[in-house]
């Protein structure tokens, strides 16, 4: 799995926005404003931060070593996730968990004008 993947696959999605708000090397990647995915881009093996349902959280941490609470981030709803070891197909149902997470807190206006784009 390379950063150009998963990169790829949220450009598919609606509204997603690309940011750097706490430094030059955390990718921050956004739907509505909020943040869904955090890369840090200098960190190897590659290493994503995605929000979980918090009981799938422990499902995963429990199934898979690559997947622990997200260094300072809530560990209950944050997980962070060594792509290193995971099928391609996890870590993309992951980020797409994490999306549809944070675009179904959005407020109903917001949700129908990133849609209507």
């Amino acid at each position: 799995m390379e950063i150009q993947d998963i990169l790829e696959h949220c450009a598919l999605k609606k509204g997603v926005e690309e940011t750097f708000p706490f430094d030059n090397e955390t990718l921050v990647l956004k739907v509505g404003g909020k943040m869904f995915l955090l890369v840090p881009l200098e960190k190897f093996p590659l290493t994503i931060s995605v929000k979980t349902d918090p009981e799938w959280s422990e499902e995963l941490r429990e199934k898979y070593s690559q997947i622990t609470g997200a260094y300072h981030m809530n560990k209950t709803h944050w997980n962070s996730v060594v792509c290193e070891g995971l099928k391609k197909d996890l870590i993309f149902k992951l980020i797409d968990s994490s999306y549809d997470l944070i675009f179904s807190s959005l407020t109903k206006k917001k949700r129908e004008e990133i849609l209507k784009h």
